[in-house]
Protein backbone atom coordinates (compact mmCIF):
# COMPACT_ATOMS: atom_id res chain seq x y z
CA UNK A 1 0.00 0.00 0.00
CA UNK A 2 1.37 3.42 -1.00
CA UNK A 3 1.05 6.08 1.68
CA UNK A 4 0.24 9.56 0.39
CA UNK A 5 0.82 12.96 1.95
CA UNK A 6 -0.21 16.35 0.69
CA UNK A 7 2.45 18.70 -0.70
CA UNK A 8 2.37 22.34 -1.70
CA UNK A 9 4.66 23.60 -4.45
CA UNK A 10 4.82 26.06 -7.35
CA UNK A 11 2.26 25.43 -10.08
CA UNK A 12 3.86 24.46 -13.40
CA UNK A 13 2.80 24.30 -17.03
CA UNK A 14 2.74 20.50 -16.79
CA UNK A 15 -0.03 20.83 -14.16
CA UNK A 16 -2.37 22.59 -16.56
CA UNK A 17 -4.30 19.54 -17.82
CA UNK A 18 -5.28 18.73 -14.22
CA UNK A 19 -5.89 22.41 -13.45
CA UNK A 20 -8.31 22.67 -16.38
CA UNK A 21 -10.16 19.55 -15.22
CA UNK A 22 -10.59 20.98 -11.71
CA UNK A 23 -11.55 24.35 -13.19
CA UNK A 24 -14.35 22.73 -15.24
CA UNK A 25 -15.65 20.85 -12.19
CA UNK A 26 -15.50 23.94 -9.96
CA UNK A 27 -16.81 26.90 -11.96
CA UNK A 28 -19.74 27.49 -14.32
CA UNK A 29 -17.46 29.61 -16.54
CA UNK A 30 -13.94 28.13 -16.27
CA UNK A 31 -10.76 29.93 -17.20
CA UNK A 32 -9.24 29.02 -20.56
CA UNK A 33 -5.83 27.42 -21.01
CA UNK A 34 -4.47 30.72 -22.34
CA UNK A 35 -5.54 32.54 -19.15
CA UNK A 36 -3.54 30.11 -17.02
CA UNK A 37 -0.54 30.25 -19.35
CA UNK A 38 -0.57 34.05 -19.16
CA UNK A 39 -0.59 34.08 -15.35
CA UNK A 40 2.11 31.41 -15.10
CA UNK A 41 4.32 33.44 -17.45
CA UNK A 42 4.24 36.57 -15.27
CA UNK A 43 7.39 36.69 -13.13
CA UNK A 44 5.62 38.58 -10.36
CA UNK A 45 2.73 36.10 -10.00
CA UNK A 46 2.52 33.54 -7.22
CA UNK A 47 1.06 30.32 -8.61
CA UNK A 48 0.75 27.37 -6.22
CA UNK A 49 -0.37 23.75 -6.42
CA UNK A 50 -1.37 21.21 -3.79
CA UNK A 51 -0.77 17.60 -4.79
CA UNK A 52 -0.81 14.16 -3.31
CA UNK A 53 2.78 12.94 -3.01
CA UNK A 54 4.48 9.72 -1.95
CA UNK A 55 5.31 10.03 1.74
CA UNK A 56 8.73 8.46 1.12
CA UNK A 57 9.66 11.45 -1.01
CA UNK A 58 9.48 13.61 2.12
CA UNK A 59 11.64 11.42 4.38
CA UNK A 60 8.93 10.51 6.85
CA UNK A 61 7.60 14.01 7.56
CA UNK A 62 4.22 13.79 9.20
CA UNK A 63 2.96 17.32 8.40
CA UNK A 64 -0.53 17.39 6.99
CA UNK A 65 0.77 19.58 4.15
CA UNK A 66 4.48 19.87 3.43
CA UNK A 67 6.31 22.45 1.35
CA UNK A 68 8.26 21.29 -1.67
CA UNK A 69 11.17 23.23 -3.12
CA UNK A 70 10.58 25.33 -6.27
CA UNK A 71 11.05 23.48 -9.51
CA UNK A 72 9.90 20.14 -8.17
CA UNK A 73 7.38 18.50 -10.40
CA UNK A 74 4.90 15.81 -9.49
CA UNK A 75 3.04 13.15 -11.43
CA UNK A 76 0.61 12.76 -8.58
CA UNK A 77 -2.94 13.98 -8.41
CA UNK A 78 -3.46 17.74 -8.25
CA UNK A 79 -5.89 18.66 -5.48
CA UNK A 80 -6.01 22.44 -5.77
CA UNK A 81 -4.30 25.58 -7.01
CA UNK A 82 -4.02 29.32 -6.46
CA UNK A 83 -3.15 32.11 -8.89
CA UNK A 84 -2.22 35.51 -7.45
CA UNK A 85 -0.93 38.47 -9.47
CA UNK A 86 0.87 41.56 -8.23
CA UNK A 87 -0.44 44.93 -9.40
CA UNK A 88 1.59 47.95 -8.21
CA UNK A 89 1.82 47.44 -4.45
CA UNK A 90 -1.20 45.13 -4.03
CA UNK A 91 -1.78 41.43 -4.68
CA UNK A 92 -4.90 40.23 -6.52
CA UNK A 93 -6.01 36.67 -5.89
CA UNK A 94 -7.24 35.80 -9.35
CA UNK A 95 -8.23 32.16 -8.97
CA UNK A 96 -8.32 29.55 -6.23
CA UNK A 97 -9.94 26.16 -6.58
CA UNK A 98 -9.95 22.78 -4.87
CA UNK A 99 -11.08 19.60 -6.60
CA UNK A 100 -14.64 18.90 -5.38
CA UNK A 101 -13.57 15.44 -4.17
CA UNK A 102 -10.85 16.98 -1.96
CA UNK A 103 -12.76 19.85 -0.35
CA UNK A 104 -13.04 20.38 3.43
CA UNK A 105 -9.48 19.07 3.99
CA UNK A 106 -7.75 22.42 4.58
CA UNK A 107 -6.33 22.72 1.07
CA UNK A 108 -7.59 26.25 0.36
CA UNK A 109 -6.40 27.29 3.83
CA UNK A 110 -2.93 25.88 3.10
CA UNK A 111 -2.81 27.66 -0.26
CA UNK A 112 -3.64 31.01 1.34
CA UNK A 113 -1.13 30.45 4.16
CA UNK A 114 1.59 29.66 1.63
CA UNK A 115 0.67 32.71 -0.45
CA UNK A 116 1.03 34.96 2.59
CA UNK A 117 4.34 33.28 3.52
CA UNK A 118 5.70 33.95 0.00
CA UNK A 119 4.21 37.37 -0.74
CA UNK A 120 4.23 38.76 2.80
CA UNK A 121 1.74 39.19 5.60
CA UNK A 122 2.18 42.96 5.50
CA UNK A 123 1.04 43.18 1.88
CA UNK A 124 -2.44 44.19 0.78
CA UNK A 125 -4.58 41.59 -1.02
CA UNK A 126 -7.83 41.83 -2.93
CA UNK A 127 -10.19 39.42 -4.66
CA UNK A 128 -13.70 39.09 -6.05
CA UNK A 129 -16.03 36.30 -4.97
CA UNK A 130 -19.58 35.41 -5.94
CA UNK A 131 -21.99 36.84 -3.37
CA UNK A 132 -23.64 33.39 -3.19
CA UNK A 133 -20.36 31.61 -2.27
CA UNK A 134 -20.75 31.68 1.50
CA UNK A 135 -18.08 29.04 2.13
CA UNK A 136 -15.43 31.02 0.25
CA UNK A 137 -16.47 34.29 1.90
CA UNK A 138 -16.19 32.68 5.34
CA UNK A 139 -12.73 31.32 4.48
CA UNK A 140 -11.51 34.72 3.34
CA UNK A 141 -12.96 36.41 6.43
CA UNK A 142 -10.99 33.99 8.65
CA UNK A 143 -7.86 35.37 6.96
CA UNK A 144 -8.83 38.98 7.64
CA UNK A 145 -10.49 39.84 4.33
CA UNK A 146 -13.41 42.25 4.58
CA UNK A 147 -16.10 43.12 2.06
CA UNK A 148 -15.44 46.59 0.66
CA UNK A 149 -17.90 46.82 -2.20
CA UNK A 150 -19.88 45.01 -4.86
CA UNK A 151 -19.32 44.69 -8.60
CA UNK A 152 -22.84 44.49 -10.02
CA UNK A 153 -23.46 41.68 -12.54
CA UNK A 154 -19.73 40.84 -12.52
CA UNK A 155 -20.20 37.18 -13.48
CA UNK A 156 -21.36 37.08 -17.09
CA UNK A 157 -22.63 33.48 -16.94
CA UNK A 158 -25.36 34.25 -14.37
CA UNK A 159 -25.27 38.02 -13.95
CA UNK A 160 -24.43 37.49 -10.29
CA UNK A 161 -22.74 40.22 -8.29
CA UNK A 162 -19.19 39.89 -6.96
CA UNK A 163 -18.23 40.91 -3.45
CA UNK A 164 -14.93 42.84 -3.52
CA UNK A 165 -12.84 41.83 -0.53
CA UNK A 166 -9.63 43.36 0.81
CA UNK A 167 -7.06 42.21 3.33
CA UNK A 168 -4.82 45.07 4.32
CA UNK A 169 -1.25 44.51 5.47
CA UNK A 170 -0.75 43.75 9.13
CA UNK A 171 1.98 42.77 11.53
CA UNK A 172 3.02 39.13 11.51
CA UNK A 173 1.36 37.08 14.32
CA UNK A 174 4.65 36.86 16.28
CA UNK A 175 4.76 40.68 16.58
CA UNK A 176 1.17 41.27 17.74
Amino acid sequence: MTVQTTAIRPLTYSDLPQVLAIERRSFPTPWSLSMFVLELSRPSSVCLAVTEEDREAHRGRSDAIVRVMPGRSSQHRLLGYLICARYASDWHIMNIAVDPSARRRGIATALLEELFARAGTNSAYTLEVRTSNGAAIALYERFGFRGEGVRKRYYQDTGEDALIMWRLGREPPAQR
